[in-house]
């Protein structure tokens, strides 16, 4: 599974889960991304093959509720609760944990084009 974290992500993210040997990129790391607007995000990802990881549960809800034909298959979107991971050292170490864990241990529909998830944190120790 091929990720795009959204540009509310640090970069330091994209470089922890590569660490951890996700093919993932941030959208801070590609200037040529910054500012597009979601909907071209959506079809610029279908064509990389990337999922796109976001808490914008409220434009991405929005696009994805639009008729089919208008915004085309997307290369899938994994939508993460604001708040369940903080953008704390901590709250980005749980998020990459559990990316990493979506990435490699998903189901085979995960990652398919068109395909949407949500993420929720580890469970407590």
């Amino acid at each position: 599974m091929r990720l795009l974290l959204d540009e509310d992500y640090p970069a330091r993210l994209a470089e922890r889960l590569r660490a951890l040997g996700c093919d993932a990129v941030g959208v801070q790391e590609r200037p040529d991304r910054r500012g597009c607007a979601d909907a071209e995000l959506l079809r610029r990802m279908r064509v990389e093959g990337r999922a796109i990881v976001t808490e914008d549960r409220g434009d991405f809800g929005r696009l994805l509720k639009r008729r089919h034909d208008d915004l085309g298959d997307h290369g899938g979107l994994v939508l993460v609760v604001p708040g369940r991971f903080p953008h704390t050292p901590a709250g980005l170490a749980a998020l990459a944990s559990a990316l990493h864990a979506l990435a490699v241990e998903a189901p085979a529909e995960v990652g398919v084009p068109g395909w949407v998830g949500g993420l929720s944190p580890p469970p407590a120790p």
